[in-house]
């Protein structure tokens, strides 16, 4: 499942002086052949800890809200066990924890996306994908999204507690993600034992960088510990502009969320560095004077994935915490 020549190795590299929040010129190299990328200690402990307790408010809401409210979709549930499920919740950034657009804001994050978007990174989507206490269902092979990999796609994965092998940590195939894979046929073929795969073991405060076409799951486990993940998928806007599934409305919705982020991020870390936003002025939005109008920005349609199951989950909904 590997390639000698990474696709995306022809994008355009960010025009910008490098900083020490960007990766290196190595770590894209990597990113781009094998299609992930661990970061260890990349989030500050001071804010993984508001990540944690936002966390903690997230599911808990979830829980206790009404299958009949209209904001029980953001929050979705499984049957596994014969008991209910919550394994995702959607949309972080209106549920009055400022943590997640600190986050984004961050230079932890926006330094990553400027690395391997360009300056026109969109945020496209944001989760919490956790396993709960017991509840260790196995997430079969799948890739994310397919796409014509004109560009990269990737996803930002900020691990609020530890992942062991051994206990349902994530498997990932490395160079797998150069063209669409059968992963039915690679279950059935090879079950979790696929020739090159690994497990990324990691601690809380790291990140994991994965292509959304890289193949990667997790076994089923028994008495696993609780295992959130927050996910922030990036595009490039030109990337968007030729192949949708969105259009330049949904973009400038999504890209104010960025200057929201940044204002967060120094309110709370203002003596910490702050990340320089580099967006061409074309696509520079304008904010409105309401901040909570612009936190949901529904995704309507999505790029379909490759799944082993009856349709695709959509992108950004990556299972596999």
């Amino acid at each position: 499942m590997t390639r000698s020549e990474p696709a995306a190795a022809t994008a355009v590299a960010a025009p910008v002086p490098p900083r020490d929040y960007h990766l290196t010129p190595e770590q894209v190299v990597q990113f781009d052949q094998q299609g992930y990328l661990v970061l260890r200690g990349r989030i500050p402990a001071p804010l993984l800890t508001r990540l944690q307790h936002a966390a903690d408010v997230w599911i808990a809401e979830g829980r206790a809200i009404d299958e009949g409210d209209p904001a029980a979709s953001d929050y979705q549930w499984a049957a596994r066990g014969g008991e209910r499920r919550m394994f995702r919740v959607d949309y972080l950034h209106g549920k009055g924890q400022p943590a997640s657009l600190e986050l984004l804001g961050s230079p932890a994050v926006l330094g990553i996306a400027e690395s391997l978007a360009g300056p026109n990174a969109v945020p496209t989507y944001e989760s919490l994908v956790f396993k709960d206490e017991g509840d260790g269902a196995a997430i079969d092979w799948h890739q994310d999204a397919v796409h014509p990999r004109t560009h990269r796609i990737f996803n930002i994965d900020v691990y609020l507690d530890a992942s062991r092998a051994g206990e349902g940590a994530l498997r990932v195939a490395p160079g797998s993600h150069f063209e669409p894979v059968d992963v039915c046929q690679l279950q059935e073929e090879y079950g979790w034992d696929a020739p090159g795969v690994i497990q990324v073991e990691l601690e809380p405060g790291d990140v994991l960088v994965h292509d959304v076409m890289v193949v990667h799951g997790s076994e089923a486990v028994t008495g696993n510990r609780l295992r959130r993940t927050i996910y922030y998928e990036f595009r490039a806007a030109e990337q968007i502009a030729a192949e949708g599934p969105w259009d330049a409305e949904w973009v400038d919705r999504r890209l104010r969320l960025i200057p929201l982020g940044l204002r967060e991020h120094v309110r709370t870390d203002g003596d910490a560095e702050q990340f320089t936003w580099n967006i061409a002025p074309s696509l520079a939005p304008t904010l409105g004077d309401d901040d909570a109008a612009e936190l949901r920005i529904a995704h309507l349609v999505h790029s379909p994935g490759s799944y082993c199951s009856a349709g695709s989950v959509p992108s950004g909904a990556d299972d596999g915490a």
